[in-house]
């Protein structure tokens, strides 16, 4: 069988992107700042997921944080920049933003597909500790958030 061209130009193989908006999520505390990270499993991560139909990545970041962890008082005090991780989990590419928030209790959020919460746990945590508990795909974006925290 012969080759198409997007199999010749290595396209074939490439999955499809798909997108996961979320937030890096920072409260005051004293004079430092704390993260909100959440556990799957053994992972640490920051509150996002895919977005929907008809949806921008902005209001995807916003929906995703709310569903995640009750937290709807968000502000872009950082502006709308945001970063992005090379892909990985079969093509996705997570999309942060920086927002603050005044909240400190997080409510996990029951997902529909599983009828539990998603996550196991949540955490806000510092500088020292999110470092020490993401993998470096998130370590990345904790390098993008500090630089603009501090």
């Amino acid at each position: 069988m012969c080759p198409t061209n997007a199999e010749k130009a290595g396209l074939a193989q490439r999955p499809p992107r798909i997108l996961s908006c979320g937030a890096v999520v920072a409260r005051r505390h004293k004079n430092d700042w704390l993260l909100l990270l959440l556990r799957a499993y053994q992972y640490w991560d920051f509150p996002k997921g895919r977005t929907e139909k008809d949806e921008t990545p902005m209001q995807a970041a916003y929906r995703e944080v709310a569903e995640e962890t009750g937290i709807t008082d968000l502000s872009l005090d950082w502006g709308e920049d945001y970063i992005e991780t090379g892909p990985y989990a079969r093509g996705k590419i997570a999309r942060y933003y920086l927002a603050s928030t005044q909240t400190k209790n997080v409510i996990l959020g029951i997902a529909p597909e599983l009828g539990v919460p998603e996550h196991h746990e949540w955490r806000w945590v510092t500088r020292a500790e999110a470092y020490r508990i993401t993998a470096p795909r998130v370590q990345q974006v904790l390098d993008w958030a500090f630089t603009r925290l501090t």
